[in-house]
């Protein structure tokens, strides 16, 4: 891939190539490492991984915790693995038969936020596929219920306004809760971070929002996350579901 670059997440402590145009990973993938509850010693497959900043973020984390994506932008697999991420790539809808073979701790997923026909399409083809759904929620739900061992976790982060399709494609699965992500005090939810375990019991929890950025409007320049967006995003704290 021609023009890249090396960015720096978790306050530089993950270190990633990424495409100089196309999709560039920011702050959603760093999020969704956080929330994933993975202990040491277990193995997360991350569907639709990119260049793995996501799965590099988790492995900052939480020192012994094994993680495998899939990717299947071939460009982006390559990045991946340059990056140092164990990459397969395919489509999730496809995966090779010596994947189907093997049972996860935990999924993850970012799958693409605009649904077919909505918005304006990208001109870079990358980030058009990164950000318009080709494959239905239904099937990155359910595919990664195939690969989860039982009571294994599937960590999701999409926009709310979504939330409830997620919400109808979550069969066998249980103990779903929703953390809201909102910009500042006073806006809307604009992302979802989502946890449910395969054959689960618990019950729905909507929990409190985290709120981004400080203040309801942006006053100053620089960096005005908000401490609990600053915990996750530059001292790799996880995220927790109250």
């Amino acid at each position: 891939m021609d023009g890249v670059t090396r960015d720096g997440f978790l306050g530089g402590r993950v270190q990633a190539w990424q495409p100089r145009d196309g999709y560039r990973a920011a702050t959603d993938p760093v999020f969704l490492a956080a929330a994933c509850p993975a202990q040491p010693g277990e193995h997360v497959l991350e569907l639709g991984c990119g260049v793995g900043v996501a799965a590099l973020c988790l492995a900052a984390r939480v020192e012994g915790v094994r993680v495998t994506g899939v990717e299947r932008q071939a460009a982006y697999a390559d990045l991946g693995r340059r990056n140092g991420v164990a990459l397969i790539e395919a489509d999730l809808t496809d995966l090779p038969a010596e994947l189907r073979q093997l049972s996860f701790d935990h999924v993850m997923a970012n799958p693409p936020y605009l649904a077919k026909g909505a918005g304006t399409a990208a001109q870079d083809a990358g980030r058009e596929s990164a950000f318009r759904e080709e494959t239905p929620l239904a099937d990155w739900c359910g595919v990664a219920k195939a690969r989860l061992k039982p009571g294994g976790w599937l960590t999701m982060i999409h926009l709310a306004e979504r939330l409830p399709e997620i919400l109808a494609a979550l069969d066998g699965y249980g103990s779903v809760a929703v953390l809201p992500l909102a910009a500042r005090e006073g806006r809307a939810a604009g992302r979802v971070i989502l946890r449910a375990r395969k054959g689960g019991r618990g019950a729905f929890r909507l929990c409190a929002p985290i709120l981004i950025h400080e203040g309801a409007v942006h006053a100053r320049d620089g960096d005005d996350y908000s401490a609990t967006a600053r915990a996750v995003l530059r001292n790799a704290e996880a995220l927790t579901f109250d």
